[in-house]
C-alpha cells in the first residue's frame, strides 16, 4: 500500500470516527455554524472594531478582505477541487450509507479543500495580524472561531479531515499574502497624502 492510500485510508477512518459523534443539540449547531449568514452579527463586530482602529480608512481594509475572501474561495475551488476531484465523504460511496448527513445536503461533488475552511481561516489570518498589537487574546479567539466552523463540516458529513486541514492552510497563506498587500498599499496611501 502506498503512503498517499494510506494518508488516504486514516483520513476516511477518522472522518467516520469524528462524524459518528454527533446528538441532536450538536446537529441544531453545526448546522448554524456552517451557515454563512448566522455569522453576519459577528462580521459586524469585526466591521466596528476594525473601524474603530482606523476610522475612515476602513474601505482600504474592505477592500483587502474583498480581495482575501475572493481570493480564498476561487483558488479552493479552482487550483484544488477541480484539478484533485476527490469526492465529498457523502458522495462516495464506499463509505455513504455511514455518513451523518444534516438536513440530508451534501454540496458539490469535490471536497478536497473545504473552502468554508479556506475563507474563515484567511480571515482569521487576516484580522488576527491586523489586531495583533492591540487585542491580547483576538488572535486565539478568532482562531477558535474558524476551527468550529471548519469542524462543523466534518460534522455535517461534507468534507474529510484532510479537506479541512488543507483548506485551514491555504487559507492561513491567503491571509498572510492579502494582509501584506494591505500594509504596503496603507504605506504607499500615506506616503501620497
Amino acid at each position: 500500500m502506498s503512503l498517499i492510500s494510506s494518508i488516504k485510508d486514516l483520513d476516511i477512518q477518522l472522518f467516520l470516527f469524528l462524524n459518528s459523534k454527533h446528538n441532536d443539540f450538536f446537529d441544531v449547531l453545526m448546522y448554524w455554524f456552517s451557515h454563512k449568514f448566522f455569522w453576519i452579527p459577528l462580521y459586524l463586530v469585526f466591521l466596528f472594531l476594525v473601524f474603530k482602529q482606523v476610522g475612515r480608512r476602513i474601505w482600504l481594509v474592505i477592500l483587502a478582505a474583498a480581495l482575501l475572501i475572493l481570493l480564498s474561495d476561487q483558488i479552493s475551488v479552482h487550483a484544488f477541487k477541480n484539478v484533485f476531484l476527490r469526492l465529498r465523504p457523502c458522495h462516495n460511496l464506499l463509505i455513504q450509507a455511514k455518513v451523518h448527513l444534516l438536513n440530508g445536503h451534501c454540496g458539490g461533488a469535490y471536497g478536497f479543500v473545504s473552502s468554508h475552511a479556506a475563507n474563515t481561516f484567511a480571515l482569521a489570518m487576516f484580522l488576527s495580524l491586523f489586531f495583533h498589537a492591540r487585542f491580547k487574546y483576538f488572535g486565539s479567539l478568532i482562531f477558535l472561531w474558524a476551527s468550529l466552523v471548519a469542524y462543523s463540516r466534518i460534522y455535517s458529513g461534507v468534507h474529510y479531515p484532510a479537506d479541512v486541514a488543507v483548506g485551514a492552510i491555504v487559507g492561513m497563506g491567503i491571509g498572510v499574502a492579502v494582509f501584506k498587500i494591505y500594509v504596503l498599499g496603507q504605506d504607499k496611501i500615506y506616503k501620497a497624502e
